[in-house]
């Protein structure tokens, strides 16, 4: 680890914290947003899905000016999105207005998640790989608590009709932190091959510390020759696309978003105040950061694979316990804790793993685009999903955790019999495997 290593892996994961502080800070804001104008549940379900239709936007579109114009470059752009829409939600005075800078703030997001991920796995060493493209997994949680803990703040200043217009400014900062620190990270030597820009490649692999330029040059040499034109095709890529699309489904049919979206409400449903869930949520977002740093200290010894399947019994058991909670309207009192524990496991194996895995089982020619493709599945179901869970809950409270219970269920089979572990391998090993 040296200093442009270390450099690269921080402002790359810093896109995480954005993803996960514009992602959660909706939480805070939904009851002022219903009052200010005048929405039920579907219009709620339509202000909170808003921004995930434009993360589904921004994931589909990221891969190619990523491939063509390098991860670097895009993620400056990107920055520039979260502080416009930042500025945007803080000045917005009605709600088409809400929810054309939601959408913008979305498209920042799902772009994040395809190329922060890709950058910080194309400059790191594979045996330190598993942790250092989580670090962005663990920003994305960061983000999240930072998100519930600056709700709570602001929440305790009584703004008044101001209170949810506060919460939304307040991610320009991060913004700007961002768009400064990308000034100070070089483009990936990997993409700089690619390109045919063999000398900065290696004069970059040598800045991030890699001991031996040529051997590694070489055999991205030998990894060039084997592969095609660079285009994503089901023929070729098969395998692949399957992993991603079902590592990106079941990551969200665990209900892990539509549960920090909807936290509050979710607490407000079983008789909490709304200053209670607000401390609440912070618990939560702490039990995720702690969690997901844990992941990180054993993601390249116990395997991607292993996390997973230990993941899929707790969640299984956590969110079963939740619908059990709901459908008998007694024994409210075990509902933060069960939920933690859903945390928890979701931090500890799909939280951690997803970003890794999807940066990983495509060749370096298509990578970005694989990751597109995964992060494209990804916040599809998390629209559909983030959409749709007020309106199940308004039927009943326990509907969708008995669905998310069921699909945790399935997955551990699924992740058992298809899944190949990837740890400690190089990039180019695993790709020629796919």
């Amino acid at each position: 680890m040296n200093a442009t290593l270390l450099r690269g892996v921080m402002v790359g994961a810093l896109a995480g914290l954005l993803f996960g502080f514009d992602t959660a800070v909706i939480a805070g804001t939904t009851e002022g947003i219903r009052s200010a104008f005048a929405l039920g549940a579907t219009g709620v379900g339509v202000t909170v899905s808003s921004a995930l239709w434009g993360t589904l936007a921004g994931a589909l579109f990221a891969g190619i000016p990523g491939d063509r114009y390098g991860a670097r470059a895009s993620l400056t752009v990107i920055a520039l999105l979260y502080l416009v829409s930042g500025i945007g939600c803080f000045l917005a005075w009605n709600w088409p207005m809400l929810l054309i800078m939601r959408v913008l703030a979305g498209f920042a997001v799902g772009a994040s998640s395809v190329l922060a991920p890709v950058y910080i796995a194309e400059i790191a060493p594979a045996e330190r790989r598993g942790m250092m493209v989580g670090a962005f997994q663990l920003n994305v949680v960061l983000g999240i608590l930072v998100a519930y803990l600056s709700n709570y703040l602001v929440s305790n200043l009584q703004l008044g009709a101001m209170d949810w217009h506060v919460k939304f400014g307040v991610t320009t900062l991060p913004a700007v932190l961002l768009l400064v620190m990308m000034q100070t990270i070089p483009d990936s030597p990997r993409w700089l091959f690619a390109k045919g820009r063999e000398g900065e490649a290696a004069a970059v692999l040598g800045k991030l510390g890699n001991p031996d330029v040529a051997g590694e040059m070489a055999i991205w040499r030998r990894a060039e020759a084997q592969t095609h034109a660079a285009r994503l095709s089901w023929k070729r890529h098969h395998r692949p696309i399957l992993l991603a699309i079902g590592i990106a489904a079941f990551n969200q049919l665990s209900g892990i978003n539509a549960i920090l979206y909807y936290l509050n409400d979710i607490f407000a449903a079983a008789g909490f105040s709304g200053v209670s869930a607000d401390k609440q949520a912070i618990v939560i977002g702490t039990c995720n950061l702690v969690f997901t740093a844990l992941a990180l200290t054993v993601i390249d010894r116990i395997g991607r694979k292993t996390l997973l399947l230990i993941g899929s019994v707790g969640l299984t058991a956590a969110l079963a316990g939740v619908a059990a909670i709901f459908s008998g309207s007694t024994h409210h009192e075990w509902l933060l804790w069960l939920l933690v524990a859903f945390i928890a496991f979701f931090a500890f194996s799909q939280g951690a793993v997803i970003w890794v895995y999807i940066s990983e089982i495509f060749p370096t020619d298509v990578r970005a685009r694989g990751q597109s493709l995964g992060s494209s599945v990804h916040w599809f179901m998390d629209a559909v999903i983030a959409f749709g869970f007020p309106l199940a809950a308004a039927r009943a409270h326990a509907l969708p955790f008995w669905l998310f219970a069921a699909m945790m269920a399935l997955q551990f089979v699924v992740v058992l019999l298809f899944f190949p572990e990837t740890k400690r391998r190089s990039l180019e090993a695993i790709g020629e495997a796919m």
